[in-house]
């Protein structure tokens, strides 16, 4: 087993992280084109962004290996055989489960020690390739605004010897209303050897800017003045950093994905210890403050110092009415006293909401840390779950290959996605708990990782549409189809006498039921009586058994009329209860006793229409016995 297993679960794990790199590739290429990166900064970011992407990737290739390792083993009767010779599914599973056991410890310790330092250098690496300045490469006829407070437009270049003609500048570097503008028939750009400054190298021009004079000059000489400048040859020197420069890596180990578990819990400790005392100072200016205007606390003389002791709780000697009180009062006063209560809560409002904003942000940072800290244990536990998903579902389709295996692992693997991510949302923001946000995924997918282990065991069909299409049809009282096919070995043949008697007394039955049910049953009796069940099980045995016997033919045409006769389905609304006083007390309950009346008289009329399918049927058969039997003789 695990020299099937391990071949397939290395290609799968390839296969997934380089789609989920893929993903990375496309969500960040616009920060990494045109910057002219060097090969060996690409191939750091994208090792670390594929260690980062691990716990992605890990789940997913336990899943289509297993359900791939398994599927083979089905579809080629492997299965089959082990199950013969008295091995049963687990024991297949054993060696599997006890490699996915360690993978998802190792998958733990890879979690807390190894993700923590892959995200930081990752991160780190992609916020100094953010702040690169992009390759400069100047089109022509476009307005190249690549270089930081400058807007260049290029008539024409000439790649031989790197002349540009036709160059208008913008410079919109400085805080003035309008730019510096830069016309020049020609000029080369070229960059300084410490590649921090653009040397700009103008021929045949003119230089156009707006001043801004002090107080003094717009006294005297005007506000409206501007300077024009020609030249032969000017030099511009622009700031422009093009070197790639690499951020400490110590500012993101201080962020929630570069820490472990130890330290999650000591910043989660720290941080709540914070909060905590911000509440604590609240409750106590809470405490502190003025109820109705009598204070809680005042000061007093202990010897040299002032002490803050309790004030001692007013008494009332008898209860006041605030609204005769009020009306005692002018309306200036009332008005007075009601504006000056609305200042005092708005004010109050404001404050302590203000203070709560203050702790949000601790809170958030709370949240942040107890998600990554949850998530330590989620992927150990995940490997677990689509293992046991993965190999009892191979085991029950029994397809291998890449087709079946791939579509229905990532229509698993979508909706674990998609609930993970709704529970990581819901537990950020505060909605929920986190616990139970992280943990949703894993609370929805384990109970299908038993639920198809159980059925695997049992070897129970859990994808036969037959049996779920018979499922509803009974469910919703429809009529169920028969499938007979024209067997190869008959053990029993099929004698024209016999079946003509036995149908003769099937159809006797019917006849007898049909009779003794002519017209639909009154409300009372139908929940006091209903249809005879004795009477009932015995029709539907009889049918079967004639159906069962005739199935045995060699001849066609009566194996197609055998299909006709109905499936007598036993259903409740036949026959509500065996006790008339708890129907009587069901009839009597007349908002439940009239819809399941009528419910059960339609149910069966059904039943009425399909003994009188299954009596028609008699007669057609009988005619191709006789019919039969004729040729026979003759």
């Amino acid at each position: 087993m695990l020299k099937t297993f391990l071949p397939l679960f290395m290609m799968t794990f390839c296969i997934c992280l380089f789609i989920v790199m893929m993903q990375f590739l496309w969500k960040y290429i616009d920060e990494l084109v045109g910057k002219g990166l060097g090969v060996d900064l690409i191939a750091e970011l994208f090792f670390y962004a594929a260690l980062s992407m691990v716990p992605l990737a890990l789940p997913l290739s336990i899943l289509l290996a297993s359900l791939m390792t398994f599927g083979n083993l089905g579809e080629h009767f492997e299965l089959t055989a082990m199950k013969s010779s008295g091995i049963s599914l687990l024991k297949v599973m054993k060696p599997l489960t006890v490699f996915i056991a360690m993978v998802s410890v190792g998958a733990f310790f890879f979690q807390n020690d190894v993700l923590p330092q892959s995200q930081v250098k990752m991160w780190t690496l992609l916020f100094s390739m953010r702040q690169k300045s992009p390759t400069l490469d100047i089109p022509e006829g476009a307005i190249y605004s690549q270089i930081p407070g400058y807007n260049l437009y290029v008539k024409q270049k000439n790649p031989e010897n790197n002349m540009l003609y036709g160059v208008l500048i913008y410079d919109v570097s400085t805080t003035s209303t309008y730019p510096r503008i830069v016309v020049a028939d020609s000029g080369m750009l070229s960059m300084d050897p410490s590649k921090t400054h653009l040397v700009l190298l103008l021929h045949h021009g003119n230089w156009y800017e707006d001043l801004s004079p002090d107080a003094t000059m717009s006294n005297e000489l005007g506000s409206d003045m501007y300077r024009r400048e020609a030249f032969k040859n000017k030099e511009i020197i622009i700031p422009y950093d093009d070197n790639f420069n690499r951020m400490n890596d110590e500012t993101m180990r201080q962020q929630y994905i570069g820490k472990n578990i130890t330290e999650l819990r000591q910043t989660i400790d720290s941080v709540s210890a914070r909060v905590d005392s911000v509440g604590d100072l609240v409750s106590k200016e809470l405490m502190s403050m003025p109820a109705v205007g009598v204070p809680s606390m005042r000061l007093d003389r202990n010897g040299d110092s002032l002490v803050t002791i309790p004030v001692r709780p007013v008494e009332m000697t008898r209860v006041i009415d605030f609204d005769s009180l009020m009306a005692t009062q002018t309306s200036y006063v009332q008005q007075s006293v009601t504006s000056q209560a609305i200042s005092n809560l708005k004010m109050n409002k404001q404050n302590y909401e203000f203070k709560n904003y203050m702790t949000e942000e601790d809170r958030f940072i709370i949240r942040r840390h107890e998600i990554e800290l949850q998530k330590k244990f989620t992927l150990s536990l995940a490997c677990l779950i689509f293992f046991f998903i993965g190999a009892p579902l191979g085991a029950i389709i029994r397809k291998g290959g890449l087709g079946t295996p791939i579509v229905i692992s990532v229509l698993l693997f979508i909706v674990y996605y998609v609930i993970d991510n709704m529970g990581y949302k819901l537990a950020r923001e505060g909605r929920w708990q986190v616990w139970q946000g992280i943990w949703l995924s894993s609370a929805v997918l384990l109970p299908l990782g038993i639920f198809l282990t159980h059925k695997a065991v049992n070897d129970s069909a859990v994808f036969n549409p037959d049996a779920y299409r018979n499922f509803f049809r009974r469910l919703l009282g429809l009529h169920q189809t028969r499938h007979l096919e024209l067997k190869e070995v008959i053990i029993e043949e099929v004698e024209n006498s016999v079946a003509q008697s036995r149908v003769a007394a099937l159809k006797e039955q019917c006849e007898q039921f049909l009779a003794r049910y002519k017209s639909r049953q009154g409300y009372l009796a139908y929940f006091q009586n209903g249809y005879d069940k004795q009477q009932l099980d015995s029709l539907s045995q009889e049918i079967e058994s004639v159906v069962d016997y005739l199935s045995n033919s060699r001849d066609q045409l009566l194996l197609n009329k055998a299909m006709d006769f109905p499936i007598l389905r036993k259903m409740l609304t036949y026959h509500i209860t065996n006790y008339k006083h708890v129907g009587t007390a069901l009839a009597v309950l007349f908002p439940i006793g009239v819809p399941l009346y009528l419910v059960g008289t339609w149910h069966q009329t059904n039943l009425k229409k399909e003994v009188a399918t299954a009596s028609k049927v008699c007669d057609e058969i009988t005619q191709i016995l006789n019919s039969n039997q004729e040729d026979e003789n003759q």
